[in-house]
């Protein structure tokens, strides 16, 4: 049996991110109990937790330096909140998105904690301030976004409460890193927050290209996945204008006016309906067909491609 002397963490939710959640609190060598309304939920989400260890420890890749049966044997689950989070240092909300039941959560949690816990939200679009509004222990309130799969992707967006503590997001920040995650500090909030705002935008382009004839739905996703996926998966896009000339200066002076000139060329919101979503929905389908089974299977290699590219970056020199 591994001992922990991290502390304790509880994640509220046991569906896929507060699965994932829980594998990487107990690589990082910390306690942690999987709370859930429904004991068949709880033990579903431990055997589904045992089944992935297993298999990421087989194939090299599980996280941590501790063992699977050492990691396994930090989780148990709980079905009474109030127990739950007896101990806790950190708590982390898994819940479906809806803002009501979130909402409910977090005003029961507020009245069972003290003031040395942290309230986290693994919300990917809930603001802060809708939240976490009205709570007494405001101040330990922040959102931690995750990225799905967030076992293979390490970023982690933390968004705070207009009155959240510094403190609070110093804890958080540090807490992430000690767990191999990837914190990045928003510095206030805003819809979407930064991850899907650049997503959105992406799609939405993505989207009128496609409206306009421009392209097929399968060559845009390789303009993607063989252009610009590779190169945003080592550097972002302001470092990408950096090195593309002989500095931002340099990139800003040389390209500005034609990159203005293109970006008021861009169209309006897309509807996502109509001629449009049929045509890519049968792209789509022609490659990956949207029955249970197949998703499933694309997924799995999704998360296979996910996990070898991390192992990679994992191996190459910091910069």
């Amino acid at each position: 049996m591994a001992t922990s002397a991290a502390g304790l963490v509880v994640i509220v939710g046991s569906g896929i991110i507060g699965r994932s959640w829980a594998m990487l609190f107990a690589s990082g060598g910390f306690k942690v109990k999987l709370c859930d309304i429904e004991q068949q939920q709880i033990t579903d989400a431990l055997e589904n937790i045992r089944k992935d260890m297993k298999l990421l420890e087989q194939s090299g890749s599980l996280k941590g330096s501790l063992s699977s049966e050492q990691q396994l044997s930090l989780i148990s689950g709980c079905s009474n909140i109030q127990e739950a989070v007896e101990g806790a240092m950190h708590i982390q909300e898994c819940v479906p998105e809806d803002l009501q039941l979130k909402k409910k959560i977090f005003a029961q949690l507020d009245g069972i904690i003290g003031d040395d816990v942290v309230l986290s939200s693994s919300t990917s679009c809930l603001l802060p301030s809708q939240l976490f509004a009205g709570l007494v222990h405001v101040k330990q309130c922040i959102v931690a976004h995750p990225v799905n799969p967030p076992y293979f992707v390490p970023l982690v967006e933390l968004v705070p409460h207009p009155e959240t503590a510094p403190a609070t997001v110093d804890r958080t920040y540090t807490l992430m890193q000690k767990i191999r995650q990837s914190p990045v500090r928003i510095l206030r909030e805003v819809d979407g927050f930064v991850l899907n705002r650049l997503q959105f935008a992406v799609i939405s382009e993505a989207w009128r290209l496609v409206q306009e004839g421009i392209v097929s739905p399968s060559d845009l996703d390789l303009i993607v996945s063989q252009g610009l996926g590779l190169r945003y998966a080592f550097i972002g896009p302001l470092e990408t204008m950096h090195l593309n000339a002989e500095g931002m200066l340099s990139y800003c002076d040389r390209y500005g006016k034609g990159i203005k000139h293109v970006l008021k060329t861009f169209g309006p919101i897309p509807e996502f309906s109509g001629p449009t979503l049929e045509k890519v929905h049968q792209a789509m389908c022609v490659k990956v067909p949207d029955d249970p089974e197949h998703l499933a299977a694309r997924r799995q290699w999704r998360d296979q491609c996910l996990m070898r590219f991390a192992k990679l970056k994992s191996q190459m020199p910091s910069q």
